[in-house]
């Protein structure tokens, strides 16, 4: 029996991709003037396309657009940028973006804890009865 909605789990899995995209922009950011170093990515759309696979509804109406419940893994796709070069030195880093990115990703991860508090402080809320 699930006694959380599937939104928990959901969260869950983004600010898990929050986490790891933070962990290579900082990795990117530390090797921004070793020489010879490719910048890396985390890949989203691809993990998107993958979890939309995931969902299920229920049709009521043969009109209605099939989901499919397919089983993906929920890891990311990491991988190494090579379509630039930065530096003399062969390094593809751009810090003003991987600086943009890394605040970008900030915001990303910090609405989706601020959506999970919420959760839970609804499930606190239904658990005493409606009293805060």
């Amino acid at each position: 029996m699930n006694i959380f909605s599937s939104t928990i789990s959901h969260i869950e899995q983004g600010i898990d991709y929050a986490s790891n995209k933070q962990k290579v922009t900082s990795h990117n950011i530390a090797n921004v003037e070793t020489p010879g170093y490719k910048a890396k990515n985390v890949s989203f759309k691809e993990t998107l396309k993958s979890e939309m696979k995931r969902f299920e509804a229920y049709r009521t109406q043969e009109k209605h657009i099939p989901f499919s419940s397919l089983d993906h893994s929920n890891s990311f796709n990491v991988y190494t940028r090579n379509d630039a070069s930065y530096m003399s030195n062969g390094n593809s880093v751009d810090i003003d973006q991987e600086m943009a990115e890394m605040a970008q990703n900030q915001i990303y991860y910090d609405a989706l804890v601020d959506r999970l508090s919420g959760k839970f402080n609804s499930l606190k809320t239904v658990i005493k009865g409606g009293r805060a």
